[in-house]
């Protein structure tokens, strides 16, 4: 009886944490007629991200899953992060310049037979892609997007100039971990000075990118928004001191607009650091709607009737009331004489006295 019962309570175990798994995976058990062919219970992790940047764009879990179609396989690896902001930062982070813009959707790239999309608060890797055509991808894309975080992505990553831009080469950086590792995909870590004084811990965010000179170089653009002008003057005040500190620095030049900070890491020159700050999409704009009407005035023969129009029914309106006031009056008195109207005995007149003469009320009738 106790064997009984242990593997009555095994078995009951094994099924509650298949029901759990199931119920706690998101990603599809089939899309178009590929099928899932088994979770993937080891995942390795052979990517750039570090565990310091996954940390910090707040990772909450990871799942794998192999799909076919046939003879086919496809491998899908979905990470979720607490909100779009972190996964943009991990989706970011995960860009090279080896990687095409893809056209399966917006904010995906391809290369190397694998596509990285991010799909609202997880970043999403498919491998063997060849293996799949562009709408399979999107339709796996698409399931996987139905219970994903919508929110809005920081705006910062649309004030980067889009000319010249050298694709994958954005960086998102939320925090200190994110903003290092995009120095050091752009090769430019000797500015992690920097780094302590951007004042991530106020709510700062940044935003890097490299841009074409033309002779085969580049240089490179970082933004950093703040949540009010005031903390960015401030945080403007304590990264100017640590540029004119360091030779290696000093061609940094660092400009603020609003809440927003520029900083031109090795330029080629004043002229070519200027104009790339020309071209930034950020402006400030106050505008105050006040309420307003139209007035219409109707035509003038339009008007001249409605006051026709108006007078008739009015004069109408006065004969019928007159008509009927006199009516009730002269039936009143046909047929009540003396009752209610020209009642001689309950009338009185004031008199002066300036005569002899009584006044006679029956005389005024």
């Amino acid at each position: 009886m106790k064997r009984l019962a242990y593997l009555i309570s095994a078995t009951l175990l094994f099924c509650f944490a298949q029901t759990s798994a199931r119920a706690q995976s998101r990603m599809p058990d089939s899309f178009g007629k590929w099928k899932s062919a088994g979770v993937i219970v080891e995942l390795g992790r052979t990517d750039a991200l570090s565990g310091d940047v996954r940390k910090e764009a707040g990772e909450t879990g990871v799942e794998g899953r192999r799909y076919q179609r046939g003879a086919k396989e496809i491998v899908v690896v979905s990470e979720q992060f607490g909100d779009p902001s972190g996964a943009y930062e991990a989706y970011t982070a995960l860009l090279s310049t080896k990687l095409n813009p893809s056209t399966v959707a917006p904010l995906t790239a391809a290369g190397n037979d694998q596509l990285i999309a991010l799909v609202g608060n997880r970043v999403v890797t498919v491998s063997h892609i060849s293996s799949a055509t562009d709408a399979d991808l999107k339709m796996l894309l698409d399931k996987l997007q139905q219970g994903s975080d919508r929110s809005p992505l920081p705006p910062i990553r649309s004030y980067l100039p889009d000319e010249d831009m050298v694709q994958g080469s954005q960086r998102y950086a939320l925090g200190p971990a994110g903003f290092d590792a995009a120095l050091e995909s752009l090769e430019e870590s000797k500015f992690s000075a920097i780094t302590p004084e951007i004042g991530f811990a106020k709510g700062a965010e940044a935003m890097l990118a490299g841009y074409h000179l033309g002779n085969g170089k580049a240089e490179h653009l970082v933004l950093l928004y703040y949540p009010t002008p005031q903390i960015a003057e401030q945080q403007l005040k304590h990264i100017q001191p640590i540029l004119a500190a360091n030779p290696e620095l000093r061609t940094a030049t660092v400009e603020r607009r609003n809440s927003l900070l520029s900083l031109v890491l090795s330029p080629a020159s004043a002229e070519s650091a200027a104009s790339l700050r020309e071209n930034i999409k950020y402006g400030i704009s106050v505008t105050w709607n006040e309420g307003s009407h139209t007035i219409t005035d109707p035509p003038w023969l339009l008007m001249v009737k409605n006051i026709f129009t108006g007078t008739l029914v009015f004069c109408g309106i006065t004969i019928v009331l007159g008509i009927a006031f006199g009516g009730v009056r002269v039936l009143t008195k046909r047929f009540f004489p003396g009752k209610v109207f020209d009642r001689t005995t309950d009338r009185e007149v004031l008199q002066l006295g300036l005569s002899g003469k009584r006044i006679d009320p029956t005389d005024f009738y």
